[in-house]
C-alpha cells in the first residue's frame, strides 16, 4: 500500500506585528482582558497578497523537501481568503512557482482547509492518482476584519503554512483520519456580504461583517475535535500515551486546555503558538508544526496529532507518523516584500472606515 510521506515543510508570517497594546489604542479593550480570555499576546498583519505568503511557504517546504517545483503534481491550497476566485489562488501559487505538470485546487473550509487538504491530497497518493503533492494552509484574515468588533477582532491574524506530501512504501505520514461538518451551525461563523448570496446594489456590499456565537462555537470545537481525535487513534489501536506531540488547531488557549483536558492529553504534549499569532484560520497547523520541527519538538518515528475545527461548522482531526527526517534537505532565501509601515498603519483606512460607518448609523 502507497503512503504520503510528508517531507517537506515550511511557513510565512509577515512581518508586522500587531500586539494588545496596539489594539488599545483605537478599542476599548486591554491587555489583560484579551490574554486572560484568548492566550493571544499579538498576531501579525500582512502587507501584501495572501498568494504572495502561500508562494514563500510553498517554496520553503520545496526546498525542505530539496523538489523541483516541476515534479508536483498537485496543488492543494486550503484558505477563505484568497486572492480572487477566478482564477483560483492555487493556480495563481502554481504559476509563480512554476509548477507546470501540477493541478491546482482551492479548498474553502475556513480553519479545517489544512487538514481536509493533507487527507485529501494523502488519500489521493494512496490511490496512485498523484505522487507528488504540495498542501498549504494559510490566510489574510485581517483584510476581512471588522476593528469595530471587540469580540471578532482580537481573535484572528495573518499567516500561512506549507508542506509536502511524496509517495512511499513505508508506513509514515498521515495514517488516519476523521473529517466532518456540524452545518446545523453554520451561520455560528460567518463573514457577511461575500458571494453571491449578497446583492452588490447596497453601500453595505462595501463593508464585510461578522456574525460569531463565542459560546457556541467553542462549546461544539471541543467535541468535536476531541471526538475525531478519539476516532483516529482507535483507527490505529493507538491511546493518547502513544503520541508524541499534538499540534492542534490555534484558536484560543481556553479551547486548546479543554481540549487536551477532554481528551485526556498531557498539556506539555500540546504545542502553543497561539500567543504569538492568534488564529491564522487554515494556517495555524502547518505554521505550528513548522515550529515545532524547528524546536525540535517533533522526533523520529512520533506519532503527531492534529485537530481543527472551523466555520461550515468543520471539524477534522489527523494522526501522522513522522518519518526518520526532521530537518530541512536544503534551504531557500525566498521571503515576502519589504514592509515599510508598521500593522497600525497597515489598518488605518480599514480602522477609519468602519468608525465612519458606525458613526453614521447611530
Amino acid at each position: 500500500m502507497q503512503h504520503a510521506e510528508i517531507t517537506g515543510w515550511g511557513k510565512c508570517v509577515p512581518p508586522a506585528v500587531l500586539s494588545n497594546k496596539d489594539l488599545m489604542t483605537f478599542m476599548d479593550t486591554t491587555d489583560e482582558w484579551i490574554t486572560s480570555r484568548t492566550g493571544i499576546q499579538e498576531r501579525r498583519v500582512c502587507h501584501c497578497n495572501f498568494s504572495d505568503m502561500a508562494i514563500v511557504a510553498a517554496k520553503r517546504a520545496l526546498a525542505a523537501a530539496d523538489l523541483d517545483p516541476g515534479e508536483i503534481d498537485l496543488i492543494l491550497l486550503g484558505s477563505l481568503t484568497n486572492d480572487s476566485y477566478c482564477p483560483n489562488t492555487a493556480s495563481i501559487v502554481a504559476d509563480a512557482l512554476g509548477a507546470r505538470s501540477a493541478a491546482a485546487i482551492d479548498i474553502n473550509s475556513a480553519c479545517t482547509g489544512f487538514l481536509y487538504g493533507l487527507h485529501i491530497g494523502t488519500n489521493l497518493i494512496r490511490t496512485g492518482a498523484h505522487k507528488k503533492v504540495l498542501v498549504i494552509g494559510g490566510e489574510f484574515i485581517s483584510h476581512y476584519m471588522n476593528w469595530s468588533r471587540r469580540d471578532v477582532a482580537v481573535l484572528f491574524g495573518d499567516a500561512c503554512g506549507a508542506v509536502v506530501i511524496e509517495a512511499t512504501d513505508e508506513e509514515t505520514g498521515l495514517l488516519g483520519a476523521s473529517i466532518g461538518c456540524e452545518s446545523d451551525a453554520k451561520y455560528a461563523i460567518q463573514i457577511t456580504n461575500l458571494g453571491s448570496a449578497y446583492s452588490r446594489m447596497t453601500d453595505d456590499f462595501l463593508y464585510a461583517d461578522w456574525n460569531f456565537e463565542g459560546q457556541e462555537v467553542f462549546k461544539r470545537a471541543v467535541r468535536a475535535m476531541a471526538q475525531a481525535c478519539e476516532v483516529v487513534l482507535e483507527q490505529r489501536g493507538l491511546s493518547v500515551s502513544d503520541i508524541g506531540l499534538v499540534v492542534p488547531h490555534q484558536a484560543n488557549k481556553r479551547i486548546l486546555s479543554a481540549l487536551a483536558k477532554k481528551v485526556g492529553l498531557d498539556e506539555d504534549k500540546v504545542f502553543i503558538n497561539v500567543h504569538k499569532y492568534g488564529n491564522t484560520s487554515a494556517g495555524t497547523i502547518p505554521v505550528a508544526l513548522t515550529e515545532a520541527l524547528e524546536e525540535g519538538k517533533v522526533k523520529p518515528g512520533d506519532y503527531v496529532l492534529m485537530a481543527s475545527f472551523g466555520a461550515g461548522l468543520t471539524w477534522s482531526a489527523g494522526l501522522v507518523k513522522w518519518s526518520n527526517r526532521v530537518t530541512p534537505l536544503t534551504e531557500t532565501d525566498a521571503d515576502l516584500p519589504p514592509c515599510e509601515k508598521t500593522a497600525l498603519e497597515i489598518i488605518e483606512a480599514q480602522i477609519k472606515r468602519y468608525e465612519e460607518r458606525d458613526k453614521a448609523s447611530v
